[in-house]
């Protein structure tokens, strides 16, 4: 059995038992019967798409972890920014005291983080507003769900004005 590592680091799939490790014995093609020709191609084929399935879960999920691992250090960074902006406000506060008294100069730096914060809610609130429901999913599944309560019946209903065809 192969390892699961490669040897760059990503996780890979292991080796599938159902993939022949040797050569099958070849029949002679006037000997093969087209149900053994058919049943072949269909066990190869399956076995192919196993495989690439199996591939493709490693590769996507190699990734995610890759992703999820620098999306960390973008979140550090954001909390850092956050607890900065503390220290950026005194300063804006302290540098306000310079012409206004100082409680005049604190009260102004905090009118425009409640002004900054509703605008924020604000938008927020306008984008939530915009979310429906998936009106395309939800027709192709009553469709789906009309066309398979019709399956035992003689003729199919119409969807959507449309002849079940």
């Amino acid at each position: 059995m192969a390892s699961s590592t490669s040897s760059n680091g990503a996780d890979v799939p292991p080796v599938l038992p159902s993939i022949p490790l040797s050569r099958e014995p070849v029949v002679p093609v006037g000997q093969q019967s087209i149900g053994a020709i058919v049943k072949d191609a269909t066990t190869h084929l399956s076995t192919l798409l196993r495989a690439e399935v199996e591939l493709a879960k490693a590769e996507v999920t190699a990734e995610v972890k890759k992703g999820l691992q620098g999306s960390v250090f973008f979140i550090i960074a954001l909390v850092i920014l956050l607890f900065s902006l503390f220290f950026f406000f005194f300063a804006l506060g302290e540098t306000l005291a310079i012409w206004l008294h100082r409680a005049a100069a604190f009260a102004i730096v905090f009118g425009i983080m409640l002004v900054a914060a509703g605008l924020f809610a604000l938008f927020g609130y306008l984008r939530v507003r915009k979310i429906r429901a998936p009106e395309r999913t939800i027709s192709t599944l009553k469709d789906s769900a009309a066309v398979l309560s019709a399956r035992g019946r003689s003729q199919a209903p119409e969807l959507n004005g449309h002849a079940a065809g």
